[in-house]
């Protein structure tokens, strides 16, 4: 991933990727979780990972909904755990068997919701 900001990531759409090939290196991993602020990689799992923590049930809820936008936008769906005060987000491309810049993407866009409100 070369001139890397999170204002690229956002700008870009996800677009299928298979294959090894299409996974992300250590350094590029690396480098795209310097630009997306409190996620990380999960260490047992190997997906892009933050939790989001909320008010109350309500405003989960709405944050949840607004991740289902973005995934149905980009037809690149995360793992959500949902709680009563709190989600927490998990991307990891299985078609490329680690993460691709398609996590990356996504997890820019999701920035997007909590920078909003």
């Amino acid at each position: 991933m070369t001139d890397l900001s999170l204002e690229s990531l956002r700008a870009q759409h996800c677009i299928a990727r298979k294959g090894k090939d299409a996974g992300l290196s250590h350094h590029d991993i690396a480098a795209g979780l310097a630009v997306l602020p409190g996620w990380h990689l999960s260490a047992d799992s190997g997906e892009l990972r933050k939790e989001f923590r909320f008010a109350d049930y309500f405003h989960t809820m709405a944050f949840v909904n607004a991740v289902a936008s973005i995934a149905h936008r980009e037809d690149h769906h995360p793992d959500l755990e949902v709680h009563y005060n709190r989600c927490v987000v998990r991307y990891s491309t299985h078609d490329v068997g680690g993460l691709s810049l398609n996590d990356f993407i996504c997890a820019a866009k999701v920035e997007d919701l909590r920078a909003g409100g």
